[in-house]
């Protein structure tokens, strides 16, 4: 073989790249060093204020996490916040899986910043009940609405809290308040009773349906529909949109069933299109006109300070459920009377009576 052939070869060896500062071993543990340094709480209050993205990142991760110290350094960032907290609109949206949930609410997210807003999304992602996982997908079903500067989209995982509603979801709100945003939609689960929660922590309640689905039956039942301020038909484009006419008119009946709401608000319903952006315009028009209206006759202000009532109640009941397994007398008994449970020496109620005494002796 001659020395141009040999040269040429695929298989031939050249010489590699000398290392640089980036890849030596030493800059990469500066660089995990740099990364484990944990930055005091009143560093991440000056930054959730001048809108720091990355610490109102790292504040809400410490209200989730579960460790003493965290919760201790988190209820501090959350007291200093409370000062600077901005007055905002909190919206609620939700709907069953595949009624295109996140490709509507970037639409949605997208209009609001085009008008001027500062838009923080909320996102709670299903946690396996055998893995206790989340995918936390929502950041890249949102590729569009990510990249604005005027965004900030934080999936939560569910985790165990009452219906798929993340546990700090709720103090999470005052921080995005604090470092600038507007408006907070909060994205649920779309199953159990997340729905709930959510309409508890919200200032306007919106559901999303499809129609040609046998979504139209759930019209004339109770419950969600009962805590809609609008419902919005999805997907109303093409060959959907006679059916999604169609089922306009069977919720519009279906609501007029229903006792009027204490904030003497009559929901509405309309189409929308979030695929092919189309509706998003009108139904902010008609939030705006729900928000004048419930401000006008003060209920805004009354059903805000009822919110505030309930989370106190449900933070206490939450906090003492907490210390109470985390007792070491109760952790140790527990295992115990399972045990007696499964070998029938006991019931759960009996069980349960002697564990709450526990706490009491």
């Amino acid at each position: 073989m001659n020395k141009k052939s040999k040269s040429s070869s695929a298989l031939n060896e050249r010489q590699g790249i000398a290392d640089t500062d980036l890849t030596n071993s030493s800059s990469i543990d500066a660089l995990k060093k740099r990364r484990q340094i944990q930055p005091s709480a009143d560093e991440l209050v000056k930054g959730i204020i001048s809108g720091d993205i990355t610490a109102l990142s790292r504040a809400i991760t410490l209200l989730e996490s579960s460790n003493p110290s965290h919760l201790e350094k988190a209820n501090g960032i959350l007291k200093a916040c409370l000062a600077y907290s901005n007055p905002s609109i909190r919206l609620g949206i939700t709907g069953v899986p595949g009624v295109g949930k996140s490709t509507f609410i970037e639409a949605f997210g997208l209009h609001l910043i085009s008008q001027g807003k500062k838009v923080a999304v909320l996102a709670v992602d299903p946690s396996s009940s055998i893995t206790k996982g989340s995918i936390l997908g929502d950041k890249t079903r949102m590729e569009d609405l990510v990249k604005s500067p005027n965004a900030f989209i934080r999936p939560s995982p569910s985790g165990s809290s009452l219906g798929g509603v993340a546990r700090k979801t709720r103090e999470s709100i005052i921080l995005c308040e604090a470092a600038g945003f507007d408006t907070i939609i909060i994205e649920t689960v779309g199953v159990g009773q997340s729905e709930t929660a959510v309409h508890s922590m919200v200032d306007f309640f919106l559901l999303l349906k499809l129609a040609g689905a046998g979504d139209e039956l759930q019209g004339i039942k109770r419950g969600i529909m009962e805590m809609a301020d609008a419902i919005a038909i999805n997907k109303a484009d093409g060959k959907n949109m006679k059916q999604a006419k169609l089922a306009k008119v069977e919720f519009s009946r279906a609501l007029h069933l229903y006792p009027a709401k204490a904030s003497g608000w009559q929901p509405k319903v309309r189409l929308c299109s979030a695929l092919h952006n189309e509706g998003i315009d009108e139904l902010w028009n008609m939030i705006e006109d729900f928000l004048k209206f419930t401000k006008k006759n003060k209920w805004f202000e009354t059903h805000r300070t009822e919110q505030n009532k309930f989370w106190l109640l449900q933070t206490i009941e939450d906090r003492l459920k907490s210390d109470f397994y985390a007792l070491p007398k109760v952790k140790k008994a527990l295992e115990i009377q399972l045990q007696q449970i499964q070998a029938g020496k006991t019931t759960p109620f009996a069980a349960a009576e002697f564990l709450l005494g526990l706490q009491i002796k």
